[in-house]
């Protein structure tokens, strides 16, 4: 559902805090100090962060809002033409991309929370041509089936393959067995083209009782996905119940194994599935136990940062931090955990066009923050 607010009045108080003077804290990191200055603010839980070709930001807010964001933190007034969207739990109108050809095209996607019905929901992808200040030809060219009465476990990260094809995250929506269910799209990364067809070479076309968008199962809610920069395989990071948050590298037609093993537990504090290991099931390139509450990943390739270059960055909705992964190959091989005192739950993670790392604070106030050398 749509925010209630007109456009116009949002606009004007989110223009006049977005040009307040931005706030900048120092961090001790191990390169040397960063500061992290905030960019814009006022925005209401935003979820997801697209950079355009001349340095804006669309960014969009849980409640339904897509905005824009200019290079000086100015915030737009909401862009009219988003798809209606279940704005409870977690769900909302949830990440943006950039099609490949957007420079030609103006073509963006939307995750997004859809109503169904009976109150039910469920995670869909909507194409729409950005216009003037506005949305246009909007589009559904995915829909998880089925939907489902819950608030939780949308998943909605949105990477583009090097083939041009579309990886879609999603949540196992609190029906946690679904994630192994393949005649379900619950707990699974999707690969579609970018009409919404599917792919010839999807692992699961023509296999009795599968979704043929599936390209790998047994997740609980991925919130994190990238592609490595020299390989172009995907990596994604998963919530996990009580600790067993998970980093994985998704590959055609495998298992991640929730909730059959994982390295968390319950909330109650009771075993989950049959341990940590099994025999056709993949095990997670990294996982934390206790939770950080994942979100948000970006490789880092940039100057400005150049004992960062390669680093594997994820946002922490727990501790309100930025994790630093050094990866060799497929392996963590160390971990920083930076922005000690921050306090905002980092909701998503974003290299800029200028190098340096943005990210988002998933609160009533919300912020796009820029992570910067100190000196």
């Amino acid at each position: 559902m749509r925010h209630a607010l007109r456009p116009a009045v949002v606009g004007i108080a989110l223009f006049l805090a977005a040009c307040d003077a931005p706030a900048a804290q120092e961090f001790a990191a191990q390169q040397g100090p960063i500061r992290v200055v905030t960019v814009a603010r006022g925005l209401e839980h935003p979820w997801g962060l697209a950079f355009l070709p001349d340095g804006r930001m669309l960014v969009t807010e849980r409640p339904g809002r897509l905005r824009v964001v200019d290079r000086e933190g100015r915030v737009s007034a909401p862009l009219p033409g988003v798809p209606e969207v279940w704005a409870r739990g977690q769900g909302g109108l949830l990440d943006v991309s950039l099609a490949p050809d957007f420079e030609r095209s103006r073509t963006i996607y939307l995750s997004f929370a859809e109503p169904g019905a009976l109150g039910s929901a469920g995670t869909a992808v909507a194409r729409a041509r950005l216009g003037e200040g506005r949305v246009d030809d909007v589009h559904v060219v995915f829909r998880q089936e089925p939907k489902r009465n819950a608030g939780q476990h949308f998943g909605s990260r949105l990477v583009w393959g090097r083939d041009g094809n579309l990886f879609i995250t999603t949540g196992d929506r609190g029906a946690k067995d679904d994630a192994q269910d393949l005649s379900r799209h619950i707990g699974k990364v999707i690969r579609i083209r970018p009409d919404g067809t599917v792919p010839p070479d999807n692992p699961f076309v023509g296999k009795d009782g599968a979704r043929p968008e599936i390209w790998s199962y047994g997740h609980r809610n991925l919130q994190g996905a990238t592609l490595h920069p020299q390989t172009g395989q995907l990596w994604t990071v998963e919530h996990g119940a009580m600790g067993g948050d998970e980093v994985n590298t998704p590959r055609a037609g495998r298992n991640y194994g929730w909730p059959v093993i994982t390295y968390g537990v319950d909330y109650s504090g009771a075993r989950i599935g049959e341990g940590t290991t099994k025999a056709g099931m993949e095990q997670p390139v990294h996982y934390w136990d206790p939770s950080i509450a994942p979100s948000g990943m970006t490789f880092y390739t940039g100057d400005r940062f150049p004992a960062w270059r390669g680093n594997l960055f994820v946002g922490s909705l727990k501790f309100g931090r930025l994790v630093r992964l050094v990866v060799d190959g497929e392996k963590v091989t160390a971990e920083e955990r930076l922005l000690e005192g921050l306090n905002d739950r980092v909701r998503a993670v974003q290299q800029g066009p200028d190098g340096l790392l943005y990210l988002l604070t998933d609160e009533e106030n919300g912020r796009v923050l820029r992570v910067e050398p100190a000196r």
